[in-house]
């Protein structure tokens, strides 16, 4: 497991709290795969993601120990609630700006 903000890898195991080094979720070669198959550490960790959620829904499982209850179904919502959020922040530039091409046009406005 390679746990190292610098790389891309990195960047996707912060974002899908995959920081563990002892009990890693993804090996480094499935997240590579999800960063080929969608070109960015955002839309790679919200697949992560919904990888995760149907793993969990897959098991459907609701434990309940002493006090504490783990229900799978919920964790996998909440999964991918937050894939959703990642794909939006990918979709959304948050700065930059367009390059318009235009010719020059005598008696418009001259400054």
């Amino acid at each position: 497991m390679t746990y190292n903000l610098a790389t891309d890898i990195g960047k996707v195991r912060l974002l899908i709290s995959d920081t563990d080094e002892t009990d890693e979720i993804f090996e480094d070669d499935e997240i590579q795969g999800f960063l080929d198959m969608e070109g960015t550490v955002k839309l790679a960790a919200a697949q992560a993601l919904d990888t995760i959620a149907d793993n969990e829904a897959l098991s459907s499982k609701v434990l309940t120990s002493s006090d504490v209850a783990v229900d799978g179904a919920k964790l996998a919502d909440s999964l991918r609630k937050r894939a959703i959020e990642l794909r939006s922040q990918s979709d959304s530039p948050t700065s930059g700006f367009d390059i318009v091409d235009f010719e020059y046009c005598p008696g418009l406005i001259a400054w």
